[in-house]
């Protein structure tokens, strides 16, 4: 995730799918998530951390409810948080997200007892949707140099982690892939691309070294279509078809831009049963509040973009992961396996803000996190470690 565009008309164009109704079993499915019926455990509970060691270089704090200063990763194993999530960028900029940044970050949720979900972007900046820019480094390389790259870049980091002593429990291969990675060569639609031939040979190779590295990691592949059906079989499909050996779909499903909790569980119960795999929603979040600490304008800042019965407030915050924990919960056939929130420590720090090559930049997510304005932990991580434990 991160500051979101629109894909250009061409890219939409090519991701459209033929409309693909749900089956009577997915309407039963949907409205049972909406009940939240299902009363077994979720095996992820998880929180992307990826921007913590920025944060506390520039002087982040945490906080439990009551005003005690903790270390974060420590405060979010005292709620049960299970997983966290770290993105791995190539060369960036300001030198964050780096195996170098990422090592000691493991140890300490090592110590702490949280598993290591590794995020690979391919990139040296935000990979999402609308943006999948090649490694500055790798920009001379044609397709067999790109797919030697994705190998030797996953195995070098990979296997840094496990000598270490703290291998990966879940590897992602790309990051939020609807139009593929590593742009152009690895586009999967338009002119100048190599279309789902090249992209799969990119993913092979990087599920490839994450196994060799890690033999008893779950890989995983990432889009960003949680409210879509259509796209997401479309894409699936290809991706069965062209051979790709992965364990988990991850989904991200923020509701403000992927549609209502009834059309998410439908299309993850589809998914978990026309490819008999596990999902996991990879990225969630909501707002606990409108109101913003820096001047950079939030990307949720208006009522307008809210779900009803979610006011912006911690409450509303919390009752949403409930929400989503209850639809993961209710994924039929216990494949489920739960979700993960999106840069719940990113808090305001001068100079920890949207783009990596400018330190003044600013932050347009902290009223999205799971500390408040006062650097306090909310009620929704009591939620996200504690509910469906």
């Amino acid at each position: 995730m991160r500051r979101r565009t629109v894909l250009t008309a061409a890219a939409a164009t090519a991701l459209a799918a033929p409309v693909l109704g749900a089956t009577p079993a997915l309407a039963s499915s949907a409205s049972s998530s909406a009940s939240g019926t299902a009363r077994h455990g979720l095996e992820i509970r998880g929180c992307d951390i990826s921007s913590l060691p920025k944060d506390e270089d520039r002087g982040a704090v945490y906080r439990y409810p009551n005003g005690r200063r903790g270390d974060a990763v420590e405060i979010l194993a005292h709620y049960g948080v299970t997983h966290a999530r770290l993105k791995v960028w190539v060369n960036p900029a300001d030198g964050y997200n780096t195996k170098k940044r990422i090592l000691p970050l493991a140890k300490r949720l090592k110590r702490a007892g949280i598993g290591i979900w590794v995020d690979f972007h391919y990139s040296d900046t935000w990979a999402d949707p609308a943006h999948q820019t090649k490694p500055a480094a790798w920009d001379g390389l044609d397709t067999a140099g790109l797919t030697r790259a994705v190998h030797d870049h996953t195995t070098d980091v990979l296997g840094a982690l496990r000598r270490q002593g703290t291998p990966a429990d879940l590897v992602q291969v790309g990051n939020e892939i609807n139009g593929g990675l590593l742009w152009p060569e690895g586009k999967n639609w338009g002119d100048g691309s190599g279309g789902w031939d090249t992209l799969a040979a990119f993913l092979k190779a990087g599920l490839q070294a994450a196994r060799d590295t890690t033999p008893r990691v779950r890989t995983m592949l990432h889009i960003a279509s949680g409210g879509d059906n259509a796209t997401s079989r479309w894409w699936f499909d290809e991706a069965v078809s062209h051979g790709l050996d992965f364990d988990v779909i991850g989904q991200s499903y923020y509701p403000f831009w992927h549609g209502d909790l009834a059309t998410a569980a439908a299309n993850l119960a589809d998914l978990s049963a026309r490819y008999d795999k596990p999902v996991v929603i990879a990225e969630t979040a909501y707002p606990f509040t409108l109101e913003s600490e820096d001047a950079t304008n939030d990307i949720l800042s208006s009522e307008s973009q809210l779900t009803e019965g979610f006011p912006a407030t911690p409450q509303g915050q919390a009752d949403w992961l409930r929400a989503v924990a209850d639809l993961q919960a209710n994924v039929p056939g216990g494949k489920g396996l739960g979700y993960c929130y999106w840069e719940g420590v990113w808090t305001y720090r001068p100079g920890d803000g949207w783009d990596p090559a400018d330190p003044t930049s600013g932050n347009a997510w902290e009223n999205l996190a799971l500390f408040d304005f006062d650097d306090k932990a909310l009620p929704a991580l009591k939620v996200l470690g504690g509910y469906r434990s």
